[in-house]
């Protein structure tokens, strides 16, 4: 069993992302089928478009931001949920005025990151 305090958790940038970071709170060493993350993005962060090869539950705790999954676009806010299928073109956009913060849930498997070029 594991217990601390997130913040005792060190949060790293996110390599693609813009003034975004990335905690894992709980990682695939800790737990044998998920992994739990924290992301925060300043207000004009957010990661481009990617597609990963698992799956991401999330859930956001504060601010608001403009996630795009496929096709479609939504505006999320404090208390959304969202889920994200593997493979899917995704992206995130902090457009308020504070933080963005969300958890991320994604099974321990194998991930592969692909970043989408901008007009494909």
């Amino acid at each position: 069993m594991t217990v601390k305090r997130s913040t005792d958790v060190e949060a790293a940038n996110v390599a693609a992302g813009k003034d975004t970071t990335i905690q894992v709170l709980i990682s695939s060493q800790e737990a044998p089928h998920f992994a739990l993350r924290k992301f925060s993005m300043l207000p004009g962060g957010g990661m481009p478009r990617h597609t990963n090869q698992v799956e991401h539950e999330q859930y956001v705790l504060r601010g608001e931001a403009t996630i795009t999954v496929g096709d479609e676009t939504h505006h999320v806010k404090s208390g959304d949920v969202v889920f994200i299928p593997a493979g899917v073109i995704h992206s995130y956009e902090n457009t308020g005025a504070e933080t963005f913060e969300f958890l991320c849930i994604v099974p321990n498997k194998e991930d592969v990151i692909k970043i989408v070029e901008e007009g494909c």
